[in-house]
């Protein structure tokens, strides 16, 4: 029994992976035209942490989806549609242009994030599912 709950598991891991790998694709062409500052990564991201704060907070909902749609949800499709890796070097990238504009994505991208969790850790709490 276990071991068929793991592979759905998988699957909606991999599933929302590939939704959320496109959507944080989507979001970087639409701010492609700003090459000055990575903010298709910092809205991924900033989105991203209110989403997953939100769904971890949102008990109601939570009850309401099983454990592999929220795995999906959670690790598959947040988990791809932010990214660490993208934000450490697009940083260095801007350290060779500005360390201004670097320290600035820093602070924005790790205050912003701990505000935009803070945000939906409340808007969670104060929401009611239907």
């Amino acid at each position: 029994m276990s071991k068929r709950i793991n592979n759905k598991i998988y699957i909606a891991v991999g599933i929302g992976g590939m939704i959320g790998a496109i959507s944080r694709y989507g979001v970087s062409t639409v701010f492609s035209s700003f090459d000055s500052f990575p903010f298709g990564t910092l809205t991924a991201n900033l989105l991203g942490c209110f989403l997953l704060s939100y769904l971890l907070n949102q008990k109601q909902l939570k009850r309401l989806l099983s454990l592999e749609v929220n795995i999906g949800l959670t690790t598959g499709i947040i988990g791809a549609f932010t990214t660490y890796s993208t934000f450490a070097v697009e940083t260095l990238e801007l350290m060779k242009r500005s360390v201004i504009l670097a320290i600035l994505y820093i602070l924005i991208s790790i205050l912003g994030g701990l505000a935009f969790c803070y945000l939906g850790f409340h808007v969670a709490k104060r929401k009611k599912v239907a």
